[in-house]
């Protein structure tokens, strides 16, 4: 082959990659990011084009015994279009099975959270372990076979300082390893950062 054949050919693989990268990306997104760093709105913007969606909301409800988590819930509820439905549920794999139209899920932490509370993790009843697997895997195995496109929004627990609390660092722990297999099994992953989005490829670079 000729350079000019070979450039031509290198060009048409890449772009032909670049179709096929397209045809699956909307698929199963991940986006990850910090504290008030804008993931959710992201997350929002990038699923507002379809005509409707379910936003899976796996933290707690909005309470009067906590007027801050209130306001935060509310503040997400009023970004929202109207024509979205919003399911509040810790059943996260159950929700990726039924789910007939595109899912919003925001977020990983809270649900990791929930979870942790929900089989004594924080206490270390007997068998937590054994449930969390159970539970994590249940959701991991409904996320590698979703059936439409969903996007789950998580924090980026890996570049703060180590907790100073054994709960902290489970939790810290948990929804890392987490993050990383959600990650292996997505089209996308995108990392935000001061409202600015990062695209991260399958081989570790932006």
């Amino acid at each position: 082959m000729t350079k000019l054949t070979q450039r031509l050919a290198a060009g048409l693989e890449a772009t032909a990659r670049r179709l096929r990268r397209l045809a699956r990306e909307d698929q199963k997104v991940l986006i990850l990011g910090g504290v008030r760093s804008g993931k959710s709105r992201h997350a929002e913007r990038f699923m507002a084009r379809h005509p409707e969606v379910v936003y899976v909301a796996p933290g707690l409800p909005a309470g009067e015994d906590d007027p801050e988590w209130a306001a935060r819930v509310a503040a997400h509820q009023a970004r929202r279009p109207a024509n979205w439905r919003t399911l509040e549920t810790t059943d996260l794999a159950g929700a990726l099975r039924d789910a007939s139209r595109p899912l919003l899920i925001d977020c990983l932490g809270t649900w990791v959270s929930r979870v942790l509370d929900d089989i004594g993790a924080w206490q270390q009843a007997d068998g937590w372990e054994a449930r969390l697997d159970e539970r994590l895997e249940d959701f991991l195995a409904a996320w590698a076979e979703a059936h439409v496109p969903v996007t789950a929004v998580s924090n980026e627990v890996g570049s703060g300082v180590v907790p100073a609390t054994w709960s902290g660092r489970l939790f810290r722990d948990v929804l890392g390893a987490l993050n990383t297999r959600v990650a292996a099994q997505s089209d996308r992953t995108l990392l935000v950062v001061a409202g600015r989005v990062l695209e991260l490829d399958g081989e570790g670079r932006t």
